[in-house]
C-alpha cells in the first residue's frame, strides 16, 4: 500500500498575510475543516479551522490571529495507522502531508483514510468477531494469537477497543474456524468473553458506522 499516491495537493495552504475574508471566503467554498497556512518564505505553519475563521474581524490579517494556528501534519513516510490516529487525535478532515525537510506536499483526505482501512482483511475477509478482556498486566498478544492459532484460526485483526480499571478488552477477527472452542480455550486462559459473533453482525456495524461517518463529512 503506497500512501502517497493519496496526496492531494489542489489546495495551495493560504499565505499569512492574506486578510482573514479570503479565508472565509475558502470555507465557504469547500468542506474541510481546516486550511493549511504559510508565511512568504514558503514554510508551512498550521492549520486554521472554519469555527475559528468565522470568529476572527474580516479586516484582520491571518497572522494577527497566529494563535489560533494548529500545527498539525504527518510525515509522507507515515503509515496509514500513524496518519488515521492523527486525523482523529486533532478533529479533522485534512491533514498536511510534510517531507523530511519540512516541505509541503499536499494532504491527505479522511474519507480516502478510511476507506483504506474498510479494504484492510479485518473488514474484507469473511469471518467471526470475538471480544475478550483481561486484566491490562495479564494479556499479551503473543498468547492471544497462540490461542487462536491452537484451535486452527486464522487471525485476521486485533486490537485494544477499550481500557477501563486495568482491564483491556480486545476485539479479534478470526477466520477458518467457529467460534466455539476457540471461547473455550480463552476462558482456560482467564479471558473473560465479552461478545462473540459467528457472523458480521459486529463487523457490520461497524462499517455501518463508518458509511455514516463518510455520509457526515460530505454533508
Amino acid at each position: 500500500m503506497n500512501l502517497s499516491d493519496y496526496i492531494i495537493n489542489d489546495i495551495k495552504p493560504l499565505l499569512n498575510t492574506s486578510v482573514v475574508s479570503d479565508l472565509q471566503l475558502l470555507f465557504n467554498q469547500l468542506t474541510y475543516s481546516h486550511i493549511p497556512i504559510k508565511n512568504e518564505a514558503d514554510v508551512y505553519l498550521g492549520c486554521v479551522s472554519e469555527n475559528d475563521a468565522h470568529c476572527f474581524q474580516k479586516v484582520q490579517v491571518i497572522s494577527d490571529c497566529s494563535y489560533a494556528i494548529e500545527g498539525f501534519f504527518v510525515r509522507e513516510e507515515a503509515n496509514w495507522l500513524d496518519v488515521l490516529e492523527a486525523f482523529a487525535q486533532n478533529a479533522t478532515n485534512i491533514m498536511p502531508v510534510l517531507n523530511e525537510r519540512n516541505k509541503y506536499l499536499g494532504y491527505y483526505e479522511l474519507n480516502d483514510i478510511i476507506g483504506l482501512f474498510n479494504e484492510t482483511p479485518f473488514f474484507s475477509e469473511n469471518g467471526a468477531i470475538l471480544i475478550v478482556e483481561k486484566g491490562l498486566q495479564d494479556y499479551s498478544f503473543s498468547e492471544v494469537s497462540q490461542i487462536v492459532e491452537s484451535n486452527d484460526g486464522k487471525l485476521y485483526g486485533a486490537f485494544i477497543s477499550k481500557i477501563e480499571n486495568d482491564v483491556a478488552q480486545i476485539t479479534l477477527k478470526i477466520g477458518n474456524v467457529g467460534l466455539s472452542e476457540v471461547m473455550q480455550t480463552f476462558r482456560r486462559y482467564s479471558y473473560n468473553i465479552v461478545s462473540g459473533h459467528e457472523e458480521d453482525s459486529y463487523l457490520d456495524g461497524l462499517k455501518e458506522r463508518s458509511d455514516y461517518l463518510n455520509k457526515y463529512l460530505d454533508m
